[in-house]
């Protein structure tokens, strides 16, 4: 879906991306207002020049949009929603820009819906400020799903017949070549797996996993329990400030350090984590074998994230 930009917008201030700050962890910063287009339903996208607020990526739109307000001259805007946009220099692209992010010539920005836009007009200063709790259960599901993942992957290691790529821990990466969906969930994440002649082609042993997944399960507990006894330092490690910069997690495991593409956000350390566990199921759909894998990720009392720091 795409707008024709309602407002005269000097091009030379959106030619970059919008600047994100979630990947610190901010929660809080201020910005001006660039663009207040009216997209339907009674809502306004509001971008800034800078934000702390997460949105949904529709390309993989795992993690949800972070809660949280737009104030301005006094006066607080309750965000309903955020996705990421692409700008053409005439257009506002939502949810099917036609270009990938980060290609030359776009702006790829954070669109924040408010309901009510008044005195958000372009030039106008506005402090962003987000919902700490659940922001905070978001990235324990977040860095929860990523440890998953890996613990996944080296609990199906002995299931492969042939050389596949790896992941960051050299386990064959069934996660990366398996997936089709992830939800981040608060405190959580539910992951899906198809498992259909490509796969098997590629030489994972289907036919072995489901009298397998009891001991696949437990493995991948026991992995995760001694992972999160190190109390390992969690980053975010960027090219650039940008929203279309390439963003990837790091997790400083025992056998070294883990690295994932992600435009998420996250814990700083496996210390404000209490426990990571994994329960496993598989069906048949269409054909193929679906495994599905939630994630419960418990935060712990004793464990606190570094403070927000204002921008």
């Amino acid at each position: 879906m795409s707008f024709p930009l309602a407002h005269p917008v000097d091009t030379t201030r959106i030619d970059a991306d919008t600047i994100v700050t979630y990947p610190d962890g901010d929660l809080t910063s201020t910005g001006t207002v660039l663009i207040a287009q009216p997209v339907g339903d009674g809502r306004t996208a509001i971008v800034l020049d800078r934000t702390a607020f997460h949105a949904v990526d529709p390309v993989w739109p795992d993690q949800p949009a972070d809660d949280g307000t737009l104030s301005a001259d006094g006066v607080v805007n309750p965000v309903v929603g955020a996705v990421v946009g692409a700008i053409d220099g005439e257009n506002l692209f939502l949810g099917d820009a036609p270009v990938r992010t980060g290609t030359e010539g776009w702006a790829f920005v954070v669109c924040h819906f408010v309901e009510d836009a008044d005195g958000l007009t372009p030039g106008t200063p506005v402090t962003v400020t987000v919902d700490p709790a659940l922001r905070r259960a978001l990235s324990a599901g977040h860095t929860g799903c990523h440890l998953a993942s890996l613990a996944l992957n080296a609990a199906l290691a002995g299931l492969w017949s042939k050389e596949v790529q790896l992941d960051g821990r050299g386990s064959p990466n069934f996660d990366q070549l398996a997936i089709t969906e992830s939800r981040i969930l608060p405190d959580g994440s539910l992951d899906t797996y198809r498992i259909g002649k490509s796969l098997r082609k590629k030489g994972f042993q289907a036919a072995e996993l489901a009298g397998a997944l009891d001991t696949v399960e437990a493995a991948a507990n026991e992995l995760l329990a001694g992972w999160l006894a190190t109390g390992a330092a969690v980053s975010i490690a960027r090219d650039g400030d940008g929203l279309g910069e390439r963003r990837t997690w790091r997790c400083d495991l025992p056998d070294g350090t883990v690295e994932i593409p992600c435009g998420g956000t996250h814990l700083r350390s496996l210390s404000e984590l209490a426990s990571v566990t994994v329960g496993l199921d598989l069906h048949e759909t269409e054909g193929a074998l679906e495994l599905r894998m939630r994630t419960a990720a418990t935060l712990s009392a004793a464990g606190t994230a570094e403070p927000p720091r204002a921008h």
